[in-house]
């Protein structure tokens, strides 16, 4: 039974005093990776501790690690890197941009989904940072969603970042007595709309340009081979992916490749490294490159100042003429057809 608003009302066979329910919607919950709510160091220290101290993300043993963490990283490592968020920080709304377009991913999700159902209810949430998923997980299940579907933002899969807010989401239900229905949506690495979304991007980004580029890298975050070597998928995921954008761009081997950005540590990681291959290009004599960064939904620290400003600079300095950075689909009419269409397969059988 709905109310005038379209809400499901109370059963009239309720007992007198049965506490007020919420019931009958779906939620559709989106999560990206996290931010600091600041680039000062308190703000920046809160959010690398968590992040840091992930086993998913650090598999060391905190034995070891967590020595070098707080009496190494964590005093030196905020303000570097709160530096480099400020050099990309969305002044306007004194957040950073990875907030400001899972939020308006979130919105334009909520809108093109209306149409599909009137009970599906749209939020958003970050693994590090704020807003938590378990706090998004107990809002939703307040709103009386009853099944939420939990789309996490990674087209590739990783333990380091799929696995990780499955992990954050199912410690948040074991604390719940009343448990809403949950849903993972897959990995999308290797779905045409995902492909041909980034195809768009390169050609619109392309057609910007006055030159055109001799090398386009798809530059994807890196992990630590190890973990490869134990099964993660993620390295395969991202040759897919590289290799189906490469057919769609009509590029060969040469014209197109695969790098890994982002290492950390001293431990070897997913090779090419993308520094070293925007240097050895330039120094090799290649004059005209452009970067995209198929792993990201959003743009943020690691592709707005690691590809776009530190990339570009090694570039340059080593002998290139013209670089140019592809943005990430982000909240582009492409990048929201893309996340629609996952959470309109995975919602089949719930609206």
């Amino acid at each position: 039974m709905q109310d005038l608003a379209g809400n499901l009302a109370q059963p009239s066979h309720l007992p007198s005093g049965h506490p007020e329910i919420a019931f009958g919607k779906v939620g559709v919950l989106i999560v990206n990776l996290g931010t600091p709510d600041g680039t000062t160091y308190w703000p920046m220290r809160r959010y690398l501790a968590e992040f840091l101290t992930d086993r998913r993300v650090i598999e060391w043993s905190p034995l070891y690690w967590y020595p070098i963490l707080y009496g190494i990283v964590l005093n030196k490592r905020p303000q570097r890197v709160g530096k480099a968020y400020e050099a990309i920080w969305n002044k306007a709304r004194d957040e950073s941009f990875l907030r400001t377009h899972t939020r308006s991913q979130a919105e334009k999700l909520a809108s093109s989904l209306a149409s599909l159902s009137p009970r599906i209810v749209v939020d958003w949430a970050m693994r590090y940072g704020q807003p938590s998923i378990e706090s998004r997980i107990r809002k939703l299940q307040a709103a009386g969603c009853e099944r939420i579907l939990m789309i996490p933002l990674y087209p590739q899969y990783a333990a380091s970042t799929t696995a990780t807010v499955n992990d954050k989401a199912f410690d948040a239900l074991k604390a719940m007595r009343w448990q809403p229905a949950l849903r993972i949506a897959p990995p999308w690495h290797d779905d045409p709309a995902y492909i041909e979304a980034l195809a768009n991007s390169v050609r619109s980004r392309l057609a910007e340009l006055p030159w055109e580029p001799e090398v386009i890298l798809a530059s994807f975050h890196g992990i630590p081979k190890s973990y490869f070597e134990q099964g993660d998928p993620y390295f395969c995921h991202c040759h897919k992916t590289a290799r189906l954008l490469r057919i769609a761009l009509g590029r060969n081997d040469k014209s197109f490749q695969l790098t890994f950005q982002s290492r950390f540590g001293p431990a070897e990681w997913l090779q090419p490294y993308t520094d070293k291959t925007v240097e050895e290009l330039a120094k090799s004599g290649v004059k005209r490159i452009a970067v995209i960064n198929p792993g990201f939904v959003s743009d943020c620290l690691e592709t707005l100042e690691e590809i776009a400003v530190m990339a570009r600079d090694s570039f340059l300095e080593a002998g290139g003429t013209d670089f140019a950075h592809i943005p990430c689909l982000n909240d582009t009419p492409d990048g929201m057809a893309v996340i629609e269409n996952v959470a309109r397969r995975e919602l089949m059988g719930w609206v």
